[in-house]
């Protein structure tokens, strides 16, 4: 376990990730491409929930600087496990900056691995690029 209490080893995470990809395949299947995202998160939380795994939703991503932390509105969609950050998307094409996005997230909460899912890609394996922060 981390200082978070989540997944510590490589194996951990990638045994975590593997559900959250299973979960969301499930999900596309059963709702298709290109509804709206927060339909895929709250539809997604439920299925990993039914996983047995924890699931945050729209954590707050504060920026620690100088001893002083800056509130600037950034979410991330979900936290699985407390170990695997989780963005998802509904575009028809995803862009660098989605990358980004979450890159930032797993530096600024110093976490390991994060996972970029797009619900509006028409075959999900297209749709999803793992994300890692080396630290």
């Amino acid at each position: 376990m981390n200082s978070r209490g989540g997944a510590e080893t490589q194996g951990d995470l990638n045994q975590i990730s593997g559900q959250i990809v299973d979960a969301a395949v499930r999900v596309h299947t059963r709702l298709g491409p290109g509804l709206l995202e927060s339909v895929y998160e709250r539809v997604l939380a439920y299925e990993l929930e039914k996983r047995g795994l924890a699931v945050e939703r729209q954590v707050p991503v504060p920026i620690a600087y100088d001893d002083i932390r800056f509130e600037e509105g950034f979410r991330a969609d979900l936290i699985v496990a407390k170990s695997v950050i989780v963005e998802l998307k509904s575009v028809e094409t995803m862009a660098p900056v989605h990358g980004k996005q979450l890159l930032t997230y797993l530096r600024l909460m110093d976490y390991r691995l994060g996972l970029l899912i797009n619900f509006g890609a028409p075959l999900l394996k297209d749709g999803i690029k793992r994300i890692v922060n080396d630290l």
